[in-house]
């Protein structure tokens, strides 16, 4: 076997000296090597969710991959979620083990995309997610600033969160949710965290989901509700040297960048502790007054789509 070649936890690993991606500056083994020396900290966020990965293969652009590939081991568990989008059935598989998450790095899966809800429920997600879009350029201090008008509009309602990079240029605040809320109340109080962060600073954050209206100002993105997929705490992303979504104290937040967070850093950040288990309050119940003022605001995703439509209207009639 050669030097590029080995196995653990019974799994074959091949090509482990590849070139990772274009600018990766890393290898196929830096990533495997990754994944597993923080295994025991990535699978309690992925375990019982079914996942989406960005995978690369060489010469081809990255494509995210939920149906589960034909040659997929039998001992890769899996669930079975309909696709309303396409009309069919698709395997989404639930990586709850080693041996799993060493199969998918040696599929050059880079990037963990788990669903907010388990497989126990698909219809209630745990988590309220504010993702914290900042505009183009060197703007991660804008994030910061916008993340941290949420947490202010979360501290206003009685609620915590806890924050992390997203490992792109944005920031994820969390907030776990006690159960017995419904998909529909948890995607309002996320509408109407936003809202009120925005109305914290309408000068740097916008709720505007349309990018030509957002004005260089940071997206407080509130569509990450019910079905949707958010970025796993520690997983690496597909960009230039590698970095990966990290859990930050709220106190150092501002004193940190997303590069300070790569495979090559965040194994020694892990050793011995969970960053975001032990950032993660515990599960809350929402405010009512919170839920009642998000079913007033309407859908972004939907609004986004009729302004679309009433645009191109508009320009078809100006012309």
């Amino acid at each position: 076997m050669s030097g590029a070649d080995e196995t653990r936890d019974g799994v074959s690993l091949t090509n482990l000296d590849q070139p990772l991606f274009d600018g990766a500056d890393a290898t196929k083994r830096d990533l495997v090597d990754y994944l597993d020396a923080v295994h025991e900290r990535i699978l309690p966020q992925l375990r019982g969710r079914p996942l989406s990965v960005i995978r690369v293969r060489p010469g081809q652009p990255p494509f995210m991959q939920k149906n589960l590939p034909k040659y997929t081991p039998d001992w890769v568990a899996r669930t079975p979620v309909w696709a309303e989008a396409s009309h069919r059935e698709i395997s989404y598989a639930l990586c709850d083990d080693r041996r799993t998450l060493l199969w998918f790095a040696n599929q050059r899966a880079v990037e963990y995309h788990p669903t907010l809800a388990t497989v126990d429920d698909l219809h209630r997600p745990t988590h309220l997610v504010l993702d914290l879009d900042p505009p183009e350029g060197d703007s991660f201090a804008l994030a910061v600033a916008a993340a941290r008008l949420v947490r202010q509009a979360l501290a206003d309602a009685g609620l915590a969160g806890a924050v992390k990079t997203s490992g792109a240029k944005g920031v994820h605040v969390f907030v776990p949710v006690a159960q017995g809320a419904t998909v529909e109340d948890m995607a309002a109080a996320t509408r109407a965290v936003a809202a009120r962060a925005e109305r914290l600073d309408p000068a740097l954050a916008t709720t505007a989901f349309i990018r030509e209206d957002r004005g260089g100002k940071v997206f407080v993105d509130s569509t990450r509700a019910g079905g949707a997929t958010v970025v796993a705490a520690y997983s690496p992303r597909l960009r230039p040297g590698v970095p990966v979504s990290f859990p930050v104290d709220w106190a150092d937040l501002g004193d940190v960048t997303p590069a300070d967070f790569t495979i090559r850093t965040a194994p020694a950040l892990t050793a011995g502790r969970d960053p975001w288990a032990e950032r993660l309050p515990a599960p809350q119940r929402l405010p009512a007054d919170l839920v009642a003022e998000g079913h007033t605001i309407p859908v972004a995703r939907v609004q986004a789509m009729h302004e679309g439509k009433r645009r191109a209207r508009a320009r078809r009639a100006a012309g």
